[in-house]
This record gives C-alpha cells, sequence and structure tokens, in this order.
C-alpha cells in the first residue's frame, strides 16, 4: 500500500520559511518523480514544484521559482519543499504527488500523477 504522507506546515508571517516534508512508503522511492502541489480556498488545485526520480531535474511554477526549492532524499524515502520569503498568497494546503518515472516527464511536471498525501496546511499571515 503506497503512503505519503506530508508534514512541515503551519501558520507564519510574511517573510518567513518553512520545510516540509513527504515521507513515501510501500513504492520504489528512487523510482519515482514527484511533485508538491497546493490548492488555496475557492480554488483549483495548482502545480508548486516538482522533481525527477534521480533528483537532477527540477521544475517550478513561476509564482514560487526563486524561493521555493524541492529536493529529495532516496536514501530517506523522502522530499522536501523549502519555502522562503512566503507570501499571503502561498497560504493553501499543499500535497506531495507521486509518478512512476517516464522519458521527458520533466516537460510535463503538472501532469497526472499516480499517488497523493493527505495534505498539510500552510497559512501565511501578512
Amino acid at each position: 500500500q503506497v503512503q505519503l504522507v506530508e508534514s512541515g506546515g503551519g501558520l507564519v508571517q510574511t517573510g518567513d520559511s518553512l520545510r516540509l516534508s513527504c515521507a513515501a512508503s510501500g513504492l520504489f522511492f528512487s523510482r519515482y518523480d514527484l511533485g508538491w502541489f497546493r490548492q488555496a480556498p475557492g480554488k483549483e488545485r495548482e502545480f508548486v514544484a516538482f522533481v525527477s526520480a534521480s533528483g537532477y531535474v527540477t521544475r517550478y511554477a513561476d509564482s514560487v521559482k526563486g524561493r521555493f526549492t524541492i529536493t529529495r532524499d532516496n536514501a530517506k524515502n523522502t522530499v522536501y519543499l523549502q519555502m522562503n520569503s512566503l507570501k499571503p498568497e502561498d497560504t493553501a494546503v499543499y500535497y506531495c504527488a507521486g509518478r512512476v518515472h517516464y522519458e521527458l516527464g520533466y516537460q510535463n511536471p503538472a501532469g497526472r500523477y499516480d499517488y497523493w498525501g493527505q495534505g498539510t496546511q500552510v497559512t501565511v499571515s501578512s
């Protein structure tokens, strides 16, 4: 049974930092591309960041580029999202997601994913 469990969310102020973690189990972690998505109240879920199975390729939404960093530790079956310079518009539930790696998958980082976590709330106050 595949499980993705996010943690690290919370309430912070504008300009603060947070690091989200997503621990995976039940899958061959190093063969999976991973993504972070978020959903704000009343809005559709949106892509935030992507990291390839190897960790060598990353992609970001324009809204977070230069502020967020996605990394992974294949030895710990964990993917991270370091979020700096947080803004009120970053407030959302953040989800990690995984899919089996495929060639050129990095060209469609916001595409279909097979597994999703339950989400962790991030709230940024102004």
